[in-house]
C-alpha cells in the first residue's frame, strides 16, 4: 500500500513562524529607514540654523541676503544680496539669482555647508526633494512670517508625522507647518487629510 507524503501541522507551523519573522523582521528594516529619515531632516535643521548664525556671528549679515558678499568672496555684483534682511525667493526656486539661491552659494563660499562654489543648487532632502531656506511662508489660517527651513517631497504620512513630533500637528499654525505639492500656498489645510499625497514641510527658525 502506497504511504501518502504531504507536510505535517508541525511542519507547516514551523513554516508559518519563518515567514511571520520574515516579514516582521522587513517591516522593522522599513520602520528603522523611515525613522532615520525623519531625524535626518530634523537634523538638517538644526545643521542649518546653526550655519546661519555662523555667517552672521562671521560677517553680521544674513546668507543669500548679504549685499557684500561680491566683496567677501570671488563672486559677481550678481550674487550679491540686497541687505534688506529677508531671503527673498521661493525656498525650492529655480532661479540662480533668487536670495533662496544664492543662500546657499554665500554658505558653501564661507565654507560652512558642503558643495562647490559656484553652486547655488538647493541640497537634496532624505525623501528626495529638496531642502532651501527662505521668508514668509503664506499658508491659509497660518503661515510663517519670518525665516523658515523648507523641505519638499515629503510624503503626508511622514509630514504629519514629523509635525507631530516638533509641534502640534497641523498643518496650519504653530512652528511647523505644511501645504500641499503643486497647490497655491494658499491651499493649506488643517488635518494632513490629502492620505497618499507629497506635501511642501515649513519649519519656522
Amino acid at each position: 500500500m502506497n504511504r501518502q507524503t504531504g507536510f505535517t501541522l508541525v511542519e507547516i507551523a514551523i513554516v508559518m513562524v519563518i515567514i511571520g519573522l520574515l516579514l516582521g523582521g522587513v517591516l522593522k528594516g522599513q520602520e528603522i529607514i523611515t525613522n532615520a529619515k525623519i531625524k535626518k531632516l530634523e537634523n538638517d535643521v538644526s545643521g542649518i540654523t546653526a550655519a546661519i548664525y555662523s555667517y552672521q556671528d562671521r560677517y553680521r549679515a544674513l546668507p543669500g541676503d548679504d549685499s557684500r558678499a561680491d566683496s567677501r568672496f570671488t563672486l559677481t555684483a550678481a550674487k550679491k544680496g540686497n541687505g534688506d534682511g529677508v531671503v527673498a525667493g521661493d525656498f525650492d526656486s529655480i532661479t540662480d539669482t533668487d536670495e533662496s539661491r544664492l543662500f546657499w552659494l554665500h554658505l558653501r563660499n564661507a565654507g560652512l555647508v558642503a558643495g562647490g562654489a559656484d553652486e547655488t543648487q538647493q541640497p537634496f532632502n532624505a525623501f528626495n526633494g529638496l531642502t532651501g531656506v527662505s521668508t514668509g511662508a503664506v499658508i491659509t489660517n497660518g503661515g510663517i512670517p519670518g525665516l523658515f527651513v523648507g523641505f519638499s517631497q515629503i510624503p503626508q504620512n511622514i509630514a504629519q508625522m514629523v509635525d507631530s513630533r516638533s509641534d502640534d500637528g497641523l498643518e496650519a499654525g504653530g512652528s511647523v507647518q505644511a501645504v500641499l505639492e503643486g497647490a497655491a500656498a494658499a491651499a493649506g489645510g488643517t488635518d494632513y487629510s490629502q492620505k497618499g499625497s507629497l506635501y511642501k514641510l515649513y519649519f519656522a527658525l
